[in-house]
């Protein structure tokens, strides 16, 4: 599956990202939302922040599904969920992979 980037402004809240494109003229409307996570609000030492971040995910909102995890930082990490009934239009394959 192809990817195309788009630059989103820089936030350190909950961001909610409404994206409409047309693919060989064909409209779809997508969701996404990027959450940022602070490991100081879970109180896990560096050694647990993978536990913890499974924790964050297994727990999230069931509309959504997990689409893509940036590069921890000491304070936090981002998160971007992609609102599952659309998860299937982005790609059958990586739908099937998310939700077996």
């Amino acid at each position: 599956m192809a990817h195309i980037a788009i630059p989103i402004p820089s936030n350190l809240e909950r961001q909610d990202i409404d994206v409409q494109v047309s693919i060989n003229g064909q409209r779809q409307a997508l969701h996404y939302r990027v959450e940022s996570f602070y490991w100081d609000e879970y109180g896990v030492p560096p050694a647990n922040r993978a536990d913890c971040l499974n924790h964050i995910i297994s727990t999230y909102d069931q509309n959504w599904s997990l689409y893509y995890i940036g590069l921890p930082t000491e304070k936090s990490i981002q998160v971007t969920f992609v609102r599952k009934k659309e998860l299937i239009l982005l790609s059958p394959f990586l739908y099937s992979l998310l939700n077996p």
